[in-house]
């Protein structure tokens, strides 16, 4: 309750809760969708166009649902795991869970209902979405582990990004697409890859704590040289997929665009100059997934989606 200018007894906000929430969403950077749902977007939408030549704008939104669920419980799971090598990284240790804007309980609530959310979200789509769903959990939990174990846990980041787009073509068609696998592994090294140059700002203090990452085994050279190679292979895929899916000029020329952007993504990070990684990071790559959406939507609306 909340009294007026003019007297008036009214409900009013909850501060506290709306501070919690907000804080859940800055740690888990619920922003950072971005770099996965265009891919997924592309494919349900070549799925449809093939399918029917109509968008099925329900399916795409339950795409939307599960995608944000599941990274969300993705990073909350990341976050919690990680707290206490967050806390002892320079970089991490303003975290919401390591500062305690964000506590554990409130992060693993927040978790659970991101999952359930996501395995609703599958139910809704088919039966074969639903069944599959624990299937993609899978990596997002292993992920945050993966740097304790293995110096390429990246792979591993990758494998999980790798599912949208296949997750997104069977909740369209019910049905197994290699195409979608093809878009699935382009978006999968993309990630991978740029993650490789994300990590080389964490080379000292992942030695010093154990932590595996390719930069930290092989060295910073080594990272981004993998990225370069990471991100040649995703503009072959990329190019496969657009012949394997009859793809038009609009897509073709996108990809060139995209192409361009990895070329300057590699011009400004270097590996005795990584003072404009995060513009390559979030700017560029944020960029690159929009940009190529844009460009397959109009080109499918060209050839007479939804039409």
């Amino acid at each position: 309750m909340m009294t007026t200018a003019d007297g008036v007894i009214g409900p009013g906000p909850a501060p506290e809760a709306t501070n919690k929430v907000k804080a859940f969403l800055r740690l888990v950077m619920i922003e950072h969708s971005v770099f996965a749902l265009p891919f997924a977007y592309i494919a349900a939408l070549t799925a449809m166009f093939q399918e029917t030549a109509s968008i099925h704008w329900v399916e795409l939104l339950l795409v939307t649902v599960c995608m944000v669920g599941l990274r969300t419980f993705a990073m909350a799971a990341n976050r919690i795991i990680d707290r206490e090598l967050d806390a002892r990284n320079p970089r991490t240790a303003g975290r919401e869970l390591v500062t305690g804007a964000v506590s554990v309980r409130s992060a693993w609530t927040g978790a659970g209902i991101a999952l359930a959310v996501f395995l609703g979200a599958a139910a809704l789509l088919n039966p074969l979405c639903l069944a599959l769903a624990p299937v993609a959990v899978v990596p997002m939990v292993v992920y945050p582990y993966g740097k304790r174990f293995t110096n390429f846990p990246q792979a591993i980041l990758g494998l999980a990004q790798a599912m949208g787009p296949v997750g997104a073509w069977l909740a369209v068609t019910g049905a197994w697409s290699w195409d979608a696998v093809i878009l699935g592994l382009a978006i999968g090294i993309w990630i991978g890859g740029f993650d490789l140059i994300y990590a080389c700002q964490d080379v000292e203090s992942d030695r010093a704590e154990g932590v595996k990452s390719v930069p930290a085994r092989f060295g910073i050279p080594a990272a981004i040289r993998g990225a370069r190679s990471c991100h040649a292979v995703t503009t072959v895929l990329l190019a496969w997929y657009a012949l394997a899916t009859d793809a038009g000029v609009l897509f073709w020329l996108g990809l060139a665009v995209v192409a361009a952007a990895f070329v300057y993504e590699h011009t400004i990070v270097r590996p005795h100059d990584l003072s404009r990684l995060n513009r390559a990071f979030f700017t560029v790559n944020g960029a690159i997934g929009i940009c190529l959406f844009v460009f397959a939507l109009a080109d499918l609306l060209v050839r007479g989606l939804g039409r």
